[in-house]
Parts: structure tokens; C-alpha cells; sequence
């Protein structure tokens, strides 16, 4: 486990990656489970830099909406068309293959059920196809770079498509949660930023978790990179400043969180916790259970579903990956396009893991070498 682990082997590694030119800089964070905490940097990322997390804002968003379910003003199976009327009266492709027109009616809506387990019919597909067509030509294909429309702009564009699969009937990456952000809004009738701030950031003493950095801590966001293919590293995006620097460009609700290890390290003591911060329940025990369990059937794991293997011993929660199988089982969290990472393990040790780097099989190994 994590605990046992001598801080001056996991030092060694970080050093070696950063003399590999896996990245520039890296920050590890390690829980244990009686409280401890310890955070190690290398290389010329600060233990306090506010990083692009990407996709490690599902879990933040899937727990933000549990709260309204253990609140009683959303349920799991509640149709979401009730606040997301633009998805109502849903058209489903007759394969995911399809032309755009070749199209039946959806045989149930969409859920929070199946937003919170990426079975809502819209995600990312992995083979060329019209829908893929569409998807970049309407800007509203994922990748690692910053969305390029507002929520109401990206829904109404995402809501303009058919979907690629009757809802909860397969599994794809990514557009539930987009969805997500825009419904916990809707439900809560204030801008997500703020309900977040005020149910689990400042709770959590989250202070420098947002959609965008302020001015006055722009200094503190690292310039973003990508592997060039031939060893080396080039800016992805700039330091202090772009898109992820105040004010907002648009409604970002639909978007992704920069956070610190400092403040992603409380949110994941929260999950390791059950659900609870000094003393108060913030997260129901019972919900939270069900979070970091398998949630998405067998038929719903096509083998074209994400990356190749990516069901192999793993299963999908409520905005987490669970390992079902091999040598960390019931391991569960996620990792961001910008080469950041969590796990939390059973016994309640955990790990973040944060750089500025694509995705890619460096970043991949440094993290299979962290675990």
C-alpha cells in the first residue's frame, strides 16, 4: 500500500521520470489511513501549482450529485428531460454506424442513472463514422484541449444529434458528465461553480479548486505539454494565462476543474472517509458504496466501448473506474487527459498524482510505476 511505500524510493522514481522527460514537473500526493499525509514534488512543478484536472472532475461532480439525492431533489432514475427539456423525445440510431437520419425513437429517457455511469447514449466514438463526423464538426467532440462552446451552446449542439445507443444499454466516454454539470445547475438553479463552492469546495477547504484560476494566482498555473513524438515536450498551453485564467470565457458548467494536491488530496479523503469530513457527513455511506462499485452490466462492456483492454479486471462506478480484478482490487478513481491521476484504495490509503502532460504511454508509465 501507498503507506508502507519509503518516501525516498517514490522520490527516486519521480526524479528519474522528470530525467526521462516524462514531464517537467510532478507532484505526488499520498494519504494514509489514519490522516497522515504527505506530498512530494519534482522537477519544476510546485506542490502548490493550480492544475488542468480534466476528467478527474467526474468524481467531484458525481459526488456533487449524490448530495442532491441523499438531499431528496434529485433521484437516480429521475428523467432528467424534466430539467434538460432539450432532451426530451430522444431519435437513437439504428447502429452507431448509421447516417444521422437512419433513426428510432429512444425506448426510455436518460437518467442520472445513466449520466452518472456514461450510459446515456452519448459519448465518444472510437471508429469513424457520421456521428463522429458531426460530433467535430459541431465542436462537441471531446479531447484534451479546452472546450470550445458555453453549455447552452454545447447542449443544444450535442441535443441536435441522435443518440449512438438506446440509453443504459452501452457504455461511452465522457458527454454524461458534460451533461452532468449543466443538470446539477439546472436542479439547483445557481451556477455550478457556486453550489459547488458552497456543498463540498468550501467544506473541504478546497480554496483554489474552480473552473478558472483568478488573476491574482494566475502565476501559480503551469504552462500545459504534449509529447512531440520525437522525445521531447512542447506547449500545449501557456503559463499564467489562456483559457483557464479568469474571468470565464463562457458558462462553464459542462467543463473541467483546476485544482492543487492539496485540495484534490481533501476531496479524496472524503471518499476514503465514507463520506465523512471532521465529524459531518457530507457524502451518504450508503451512496458512496455504491459510487466505488461496478455499476455499468457485462452487455454494456463492448470491447470498442473506450481504449483497447480498458474492461479487462475494471469496472465503471459513478464517475470512477473500479478495479474488479488483479492485485489492487476494489482500487477505485480516475485519471485527467493532462496526465493527473487518484486512486483510493479499501483500507483507505490514496494516492494523486498531478502533471501537466498528454496523456500518453510516458504518462501512462509513470503512472503504472506509482502504483
Amino acid at each position: 500500500m501507498p503507506r508502507q511505500e519509503d518516501p525516498r524510493a517514490l522520490r527516486a522514481a519521480l526524479d528519474d521520470h522528470i530525467a526521462r522527460g516524462t514531464a517537467p514537473g510532478i507532484v505526488v500526493t499520498t494519504g494514509d489511513p489514519n490522516g497522515g499525509l504527505e506530498t512530494i514534488a519534482s522537477g519544476d512543478l510546485a506542490e502548490d501549482a493550480i492544475v488542468r484536472i480534466q476528467s478527474m472532475t467526474k468524481p467531484v461532480t458525481a459526488a456533487a450529485a449524490l448530495q442532491l439525492v441523499q438531499d431528496g431533489r434529485l433521484g437516480l432514475d429521475d428523467a432528467v428531460e424534466r430539467w434538460l427539456p432539450e432532451l426530451a423525445e430522444r431519435r437513437v440510431l439504428r447502429t452507431p454506424t448509421s447516417p444521422l437520419d437512419d433513426t428510432v425513437p429512444a425506448d426510455r429517457p436518460i437518467t442520472l442513472r445513466h449520466l452518472l455511469t456514461n450510459m446515456s447514449g452519448y459519448g465518444m466514438m472510437t471508429a469513424p463514422c457520421p456521428l463522429q463526423d458531426e460530433m467535430i464538426a459541431n465542436r462537441t467532440q471531446a479531447s484534451q484541449d479546452p472546450v470550445e462552446l458555453g453549455a447552452q451552446e454545447w447542449l443544444d449542439a450535442l441535443a441536435s444529434m441522435p443518440l449512438a445507443f438506446q440509453p443504459g444499454t452501452a457504455w461511452r466516454y465522457h458527454h454524461s458528465f458534460g451533461l452532468l454539470g449543466i443538470l446539477l445547475s439546472r436542479v439547483t438553479d445557481s451556477p455550478l461553480d457556486e453550489h459547488l463552492r458552497e456543498f463540498l469546495f468550501d467544506p473541504l477547504g478546497m480554496v483554489d479548486t474552480g473552473f478558472v484560476v483568478p488573476q491574482e494566482k494566475a502565476h501559480r498555473l503551469p504552462a500545459a505539454h504534449r509529447h512531440d513524438g520525437s522525445g521531447g515536450l512542447t506547449q500545449a498551453e501557456p503559463a499564467g494565462a489562456g483559457f483557464y485564467v479568469a474571468p470565464a470565457a463562457f458558462d462553464l458548467s459542462h467543463a473541467e476543474l483546476v485544482s492543487t494536491a492539496a485540495d484534490y488530496a481533501a476531496f479524496a479523503r472524503l471518499l476514503a472517509d465514507g463520506g465523512r469530513h471532521h465529524g459531518r457527513t457530507l457524502l451518504d455511506p450508503d451512496l458512496l458504496a455504491q459510487l466505488r462499485t461496478d455499476q455499468v452490466p457485462d452487455a454494456a462492456k463492448a470491447d470498442d466501448s473506450f481504449f483497447p483492454g480498458f474492461w479487462d479486471g475494471t469496472g465503471w462506478g459513478w464517475g470512477v473506474s473500479v478495479q474488479t480484478a488483479g492485485p489492487h482490487p476494489g482500487r477505485y478513481g480516475w485519471s485527467g487527459g493532462l496526465g493527473t491521476d487518484v486512486y483510493i484504495d479499501p483500507d483507505g490509503s490514496f494516492r494523486v498524482i498531478l502533471t501537466q502532460v498528454e496523456m500518453g504511454a510516458e504518462v501512462m508509465g509513470l503512472f503504472a510505476d506509482l502504483q
